[in-house]
């Protein structure tokens, strides 16, 4: 039986049916034979994080498929900002924000360019006269992180329970920052959606009366005048992957949220970069986790691509994508569905459609086991349809690090106690029995 597990990730990979695809999926359309081999010798299924119909992004769902508790959960804010080296203290607050191009219409703010367009020198001036700020016994600070993004630090008496003020959409108003339900009256948050505003406020007024957004404005461009925040988070102490699950674990994946994520939950994290080759990237990323096999019992190797391509909105673009894909794994994949020792995984954390205004979906999306012992069924094709008849049936949530253990021959029998912890692995971290 396997005794080590490679994750392939293909974020975003799930998908909707499109007329010009002849009503099939991206990764239907898409020409996937090493793909397709694999699911030939492979137990096949669907997967969903969550529950269908709920579109996740991707922070949530692989938190779950790491088999956390959702109440466990961070904030993305607070991901990111670990993903960038910015050292959070346990009350900290940390906010996803980016500059953006608002107007005044009645007194409201309305987002006029979401992602605007806006050179390195202008990003760093504006930075320069929005980076500090206080009030009220909160310190906030933008941190920026590349390009319009940054992630706004507050420290005091904060909370992470606030709305969002980014509407994600041009032509709509900004939303009014307020505490979540269940918060209204607790002092800290109300606190906290006040001084952010207040601070979004301070932006908003030093930006509009900047000399270069009154360049921009003289040369037709849209002025760079706010920040839009979302997605509030605060660290919280949480039981190590290694502890949990018994598995010594490897992140690889580009991007600040998952280096983030694989810190907080106590992975190993091996940072990459993205060449603009899915398909080569993805070949040397799973060559490098098989290398590392001796040192870790589970790697989670990360593609963003296929979710990428979702977003341009352009079914065709996310089928080239998917078809690199196949061609990189082809590449490397045969020495590890030989070694009777691996358990391979592949599969998504979400659907991202290609068409529509929704950023993510709640369709469930494939997954395959490979591996020694692994039942096989007659799916011979990978793709969301033909999954859906696999052995497999339909994971939700932590059943997939379940069955990671499963097959690995770790997985407890329901009703041990060899540890006070009641840990879903075995054998447990006991301690000795001793004659004294």
């Amino acid at each position: 039986m396997p005794e080590k597990c490679i994750l392939i990730l293909l974020d975003g990979l799930g998908d909707r049916s499109y007329e010009e695809l002849d009503f099939k999926t991206p990764l239907q359309a898409a020409k996937t034979p090493v793909l397709d081999r694999v699911a030939v010798a492979s137990a096949n299924g669907l997967y969903h994080a969550a529950c269908m119909g709920q579109a996740l992004p991707s922070e949530n769902a692989h938190f779950i498929m790491f088999g956390y508790d959702i109440k466990e959960f961070p904030g993305r804010g607070a991901l990111e900002a670990l993903g960038a080296g910015i050292e959070l203290q346990q009350k900290d607050v940390a906010v996803l924000s980016h500059f953006a191009s608002i107007t005044e219409s009645e007194k409201k703010l309305v987002l006029e360019q979401g992602k605007p367009v806006i050179s390195d020198k202008e990003i760093e001036e504006f930075v320069d006269v929005v980076q500090e700020f206080e009030t009220g016994g909160v310190s906030i600070r933008f941190n920026p992180t590349g390009g319009i993004r940054g992630i706004i630090t507050l420290q005091g008496s904060v909370s992470p329970f606030i709305t969002d003020s980014d509407p994600f959409v041009n032509n709509r108003p900004l939303i009014n920052i307020q505490p979540w339900a269940g918060y209204s009256n607790d002092p800290a948050t109300e606190h906290t959606a006040w001084a952010l505003k207040k601070y979004l406020i301070h932006v908003y007024h030093k930006l509009r009366m900047h000399p270069l957004n009154q360049a921009r404005i003289k040369n037709g461009k849209l002025p760079i005048n706010s920040l839009v925040t979302q997605r509030a988070g605060q660290l919280k102490n949480i039981t190590p992957f290694a502890d949990r699950y018994g598995l010594r674990g490897l992140s690889m994946a580009s991007g600040l949220m998952y280096w983030g994520l694989g810190r907080y939950i106590g992975l190993d994290v091996k940072k990459v970069t993205d060449t603009g080759n899915p398909g080569n990237d993805l070949a040397e990323r799973i060559h490098m986790a098989y290398e590392c096999l001796n040192e870790y019992d589970f790697i989670h190797v990360h593609t963003k691509t296929p979710d990428e391509a979702a977003h341009k909105k352009n079914p065709l673009a996310k089928k080239s994508v998917i078809e690199s894909l196949d061609e990189g794994i082809g590449k490397v994949i045969q020495p590890l569905l030989e070694d009777p020792k691996l358990l391979i995984i592949v599969t998504a954390d979400h659907s991202t459609p290609s068409s529509g205004p929704l950023i993510h979906s709640g369709e469930s999306v494939p997954i395959m086991f490979h591996g020694s012992g692994v039942r096989r069924d007659r799916v011979r094709q990978f793709d969301e349809i033909s999954a859906a008849s696999g052995v497999l049936g339909s994971l939700r949530g932590k059943e997939l690090i379940y069955m990671v253990l499963n097959h690995l021959d770790r997985s407890k029998l329901h009703g041990i106690m060899d540890t006070p912890v009641d840990q879903p692995y075995w054998p447990g971290k006991y301690n000795s029995f001793k004659l004294e």
